[in-house]
């Protein structure tokens, strides 16, 4: 079932078009990732799923019909990048009042509360302050504070900064659990890996256009290049085949070796069989989301203003 649906979304400001004719869905309970750099769209794009700000042109549609952010806004959770807490609030008192805010009960809000810090080892920081907080202890309460009230879209954007490896995984593991249960994920982010180990599906954007839309592993599989890894027990005398070329080689006997138009996998397991030699190992090389990344925005503007804010 599609939770969400953008058809030919566009947004300008003054001459600058942000989005630029942008079309997907998204299906119910996956982890979707918005990729792009910075300048590509993505910020705007998620004001636009959540209301704040109104295409110019196109439809959105949620939970079955035309977005309408006034009803639909209790059903989605939004962590934005730029944090928004009160400094000068008590932990326990802001969740509470951001869960009412939500639409949950005192008694409701209190419950759901107290689950989500004994889950994520929060419970002695009720009376803290939030500017008495960590990077790390604020991303956790952010992150409670979007999801406590259990919305069917989670949007989260760079989830992951400022924690640390083990409260990292515990959040991951938490995205996991709540897709299982039905929510649905949009996962923004930078960290090329993450996407690989979370999400489902991909849009990639850039100067405001969709460039890339399919699951992970179907992205990969469009941007390989016919190269696979080959583990050897001796060396072969010579190589000399019609079927492949040897890329790389190493003192171990593993080399890379890439297949030509027209042949297989098992031309190359048959060329080395042939000699008498052993294969330890054989394996596709497939790109890293990191890679097909930088091979589809590599020299535009926007990717020269991303990889400045990363340094």
């Amino acid at each position: 079932m599609t939770i969400l649906s953008l058809e030919h979304i566009k947004k300008y400001y003054a001459t600058q078009k942000a989005v630029d004719d942008i079309s997907f869905s998204i299906e119910q309970g996956s982890i979707f990732g918005l990729l792009g750099p910075n300048g590509a769209g993505k910020t705007t794009l998620l004001r636009m799923i959540t209301g704040i700000f109104y295409p110019d042109e196109g439809t959105i549609t949620f939970d079955g019909k035309r977005f309408d952010p006034l009803n639909d806004i209790s059903k989605i959770g939004y962590m934005p990048e730029e944090r928004g807490l009160y400094k000068k609030m008590k932990i326990g008192e802001q969740a509470l009042y951001l869960a009412q805010l939500k639409g949950l009960s005192r008694h409701d809000a209190m419950q759901k509360i107290k689950y989500w810090f004994e889950k994520l080892e929060m419970q002695s920081w009720w009376n803290k302050k939030i500017e008495d907080l960590s990077k790390g202890m604020s991303q956790k309460l952010q992150f409670v504070t979007t999801v406590l009230h259990e919305p069917k879209l989670i949007i989260l954007d760079e989830p992951f900064s400022g924690l640390d490896p083990l409260n990292a995984n515990l959040i991951k593991d938490e995205i996991f659990n709540l897709a299982q249960r039905g929510s649905t994920i949009i996962f923004s982010t930078h960290r090329m890996e993450q996407v690989e180990e979370i999400c489902n599906h991909i849009v990639l954007v850039n100067l405001g256009k969709k460039i890339l839309d399919g699951t992970v592993k179907g992205v990969k599989q469009d941007f390989k290049d016919n190269e696979f890894s080959i583990q050897l027990a001796e060396a072969p005398l010579s190589i000399a085949s019609d079927a492949f070329d040897v890329v790389h080689s190493d003192d171990n006997h593993k080399l890379t070796v890439k297949i030509k138009n027209g042949y297989r996998s098992n031309d190359v397991l048959l060329y080395f069989l042939q000699q008498g030699i052993t294969i330890e190992s054989f394996s596709e090389i497939l790109p890293s989301l990191n890679e097909i990344f930088i091979r589809q925005v590599e020299g535009t503007h926007a990717v020269t203003r991303s990889f400045q804010k990363i340094a």
